[in-house]
């Protein structure tokens, strides 16, 4: 494995991470808050590290998936790390894992908190919370291959891209790896201040605009208010239903729109599969809130529509306390957290695409009982699937039900109650936030142990990794390998001194 090669991607994550910490830095100063002094000493320490690691020309520039998928999880975890010090130096969260465990929900876009009160913290903190979601929806190595000229090649740079993009595949939009980041994060931003604008004219606070489009962005979920976004107005809530869906849609369609491919756009069947569920779901919940949650068809209409959009794009925000709806409508919600958004999106959870896949993949050994020597191709946009697409949504799925079923028995050892144990994993694991009784969306997760804490800040940057660059760190074999490859390096080193 080339280690050399993830050293410097892990330097340049970190000199990356030491600019990021200035934004928060200058909200200290323009607000007048305290705290500004941690993000400058945390941005330095993350320079001064990143420089010594990130600068050192690597032996050799090509990677592959392997070291592709190693330093995206690796790269992660190290951004959470030094991306926590500032809750944790200025006593905004006193317990490391909870401020290691805010932090990752930022960066992964999860949106679940471990604070009863948001409405306490400093606005530097608030929107450094805010900005993680933002960084963390495209992705940081996604950031990173925009403005780093990193060397390897694009059969190189791609492998970055597969580990870190949420969904299936990963295509290139443009010939070099570089353009295609750099068209993402384009159209990331102008999504994001298109946003801004319209909750602008809806009379919303700047500061409170910055914020949530921010957390709409990344589909994260971390609000400013105690409420979530349920104190602003209709026209503010319905504004930010449609951001979310629009964020929760690939971003090739975006790219295909943008160059006048309207026909080719349009004909993406996730799209449409992903539009229908949003409106059967929404239609589902209006149905079963109206009279019983609420009397007012608008308003019945209004949170059920919000809540649909929050849940299946996975970013978290309410209007509403769900957990007191209807049975139906919260079996609904659950449903819909492990449906996800599109592949390609910043959304979380399995994605529509896989669904699609694995449903037709039903329909194909249904017919072949039926008749046997027929022989038919899973089909997607009217184009054959190649077997492997299929055979990794299958082995996707089957990982998933894994990690799911041992994080359910690892979190059941504090002995919550079932429901809360599902969906607090269902949330983390699918990037979501808020779940249902003790994790309900007015409730927060800062009862659980720092056991469990650690098992769900796992399942987190699992789910917005697509499972496998986590399971491949925990993967001894990676590390014995690693190990011999630095005492062969010691023992060269020896022989030349013996020399």
């Amino acid at each position: 494995m080339n280690i050399s090669i993830i050293r410097r991607i892990l330097g340049y994550v970190l000199i990356l991470e030491a600019a990021m910490l200035l934004l928060p830095c200058i909200v200290a100063l323009v607000y007048g808050e305290s705290d500004a002094t941690a993000f400058v000493v945390v941005s330095v320490l993350c320079l001064v590290i990143g420089a010594i690691t990130g600068l050192k020309k690597p032996k050799s520039d090509m990677f592959y998936l392997k070291e592709g998928c190693v330093a995206t999880g690796l790269s992660w975890i190290v951004l959470s790390l030094f991306g926590c010090l500032p809750f944790y130096i200025t006593g905004t969260i006193p317990n490391f894992i909870d401020a290691l465990f805010e932090t990752v929900s930022g960066f992964t876009t999860t949106g679940a908190s471990i604070l009863s009160d948001v409405e306490s913290l400093p606005r530097c903190m608030l929107f450094w919370r805010s900005f993680t979601h933002w960084i963390g929806g495209m992705g940081i190595l996604v950031f990173l291959l925009a403005i780093v000229p990193l060397s390897g090649g694009t059969g190189s740079n791609i492998n970055l891209m597969k580990a870190e993009s949420p969904g299936p595949s990963v295509g290139k939009l443009r010939p070099k790896m570089r353009t295609t980041a750099g068209y993402l994060y384009a159209i990331y931003m102008l999504i994001t201040v298109l946003e801004v604008v319209m909750l602008l004219c809806g009379k919303m606070p700047f500061f409170d605009a910055i914020t949530t489009a921010m957390g709409t962005a990344g589909t994260g979920g971390f609000g400013i208010k105690n409420d979530s976004i349920g104190g602003y107005s209709p026209y503010i809530q319905w504004v930010v239903t449609g951001f979310m869906i629009a964020f929760g849609v690939n971003f090739n369609v975006y790219f295909l729109l943008i160059f006048g491919e309207f026909k080719k756009a349009l004909s993406i069947e996730e799209i449409r599969w992903y539009f229908f569920t949003i409106l059967s779901a929404a239609g589902i919940l209006f149905a079963s809130t109206y009279d019983h949650a609420y009397h007012n068809a608008s308003e019945a209409l209004r949170h059920s529509a919000f809540q649909t959009a929050s849940i299946i794009t996975t970013t978290g925000f309410s209007t509403a306390d769900f957990d007191t709806w209807h049975g139906l409508s919260k079996t609904v919600l659950v449903l819909l957290m492990f449906v996800g958004a599109c592949a390609g999106s910043t959304g979380g959870g399995i994605k529509v695409s896989r669904f699609v896949v694995a449903g037709k993949g039903v329909v194909r050994e249904i017919k072949s009982y039926v008749h046997p020597k027929s022989v038919t191709k899973i089909k997607l946009d009217k184009k054959p699937l190649d077997s492997s697409v299929t055979r990794n949504t299958y082995i996707y799925l089957i990982t998933f039900m894994f990690v799911f079923v041992v994080s359910m028995l690892l979190v059941a050892i504090e002995g919550k109650d079932l429901l809360t144990n599902f969906t607090a994993v269902a949330a983390t694991i699918n990037n979501i936030g808020p779940g249902l009784e003790l994790v309900g969306p007015t409730k927060n997760f800062g009862f659980f142990t720092p056991f469990t804490k650690v098992v769900l800040i796992f399942d987190m940057l699992a789910g917005r990794l697509e499972l496998f660059p986590m399971l491949l760190i925990l993967n001894p074999a990676i590390w014995r390998d690693t190990a011999k490859q630095g005492r062969r390096k010691i023992t060269k080193v020896n022989n030349k001194i013996n020399k």
